[in-house]
């Protein structure tokens, strides 16, 4: 069965009298496991897609399933359950907080989880060595290389073991050997049964996706 299901997704953004319609009818299912990676020009509607997935952008129309949950038919405190539970998200410029160390950033998603501190704390550790800067925890991320901020995105993403992983255009800041590395973390997590969908405009980096999906004007054509 399908672990997401989108049926007749419609987004329209509205400015003053202008609309926009930035999803306009997609419909497709991904199943528990796989690796996908979205492509399309600037504007195509590939972030608005993302974002609609991971329940932070409710649609116009249409209906978004996860697990067979409803995701638009939650409250707002139980829409941001869902998220914590089941999302993690890797956004374009990192949105790390500039003022906390990295492990503090790491543990921001447990903060409405209820685990103790000292659990965070392990949890943490553990995620941060996973990706390689277990000697880092207390840098700032101003102290860290671009590539070093986008592991500490991707921990940050993970640490609450989310069965779905959404990364916007991981690798677009990175020089290529920086993204090798984060695209080699990423496989390894999808090979570990985690599911990953990724903007890219890059065609290398979506080789390594087992799908890719393509989307223009707000359509999705492959």
């Amino acid at each position: 069965m399908a672990l997401i299901t989108l049926s007749g997704i419609r987004k329209t953004y509205f400015m003053g009298e202008i609309s926009v319609e930035a999803l306009r009818g997609v419909s497709l299912s991904i199943e528990p496991g796989e690796f996908v990676a979205v492509m399309g020009p600037s504007g195509s509607g590939k972030s608005t897609l993302l974002s609609v997935l991971g329940g932070l952008n409710k649609p116009s129309r249409g209906d978004v399933l996860v697990d067979s949950l409803d995701i638009y038919g939650l409250t707002p405190e139980q829409r941001a359950d869902f998220r914590s539970e089941y999302v993690g998200f890797i956004f374009q410029s990192y949105q790390l907080v500039p003022y906390l160390t990295v492990l503090e950033n790491v543990k921001l998603p447990m903060a409405i989880t209820g685990l103790k501190n000292r659990v965070q704390d392990e949890m943490a550790l553990a995620v941060l060595e996973r990706v390689g800067l277990g000697e880092k925890v207390s840098r700032l991320p101003d102290q860290l290389s671009g590539g070093e901020q986008e592991r500490v995105a991707i921990a940050r993403a993970i640490v609450n073991r989310p069965p779905i992983l959404l990364a916007d255009e991981p690798t677009g800041n990175l020089d290529s050997d920086t993204a090798d590395e984060i695209m080699n973390l990423l496989t390894a997590l999808n090979r570990e049964g985690l599911t990953i969908i990724m903007v890219t405009h890059n065609a290398e980096v979506a080789a390594l996706a087992s799908r890719t999906i393509r989307v223009k004007d707000g359509v999705c054509i492959g």
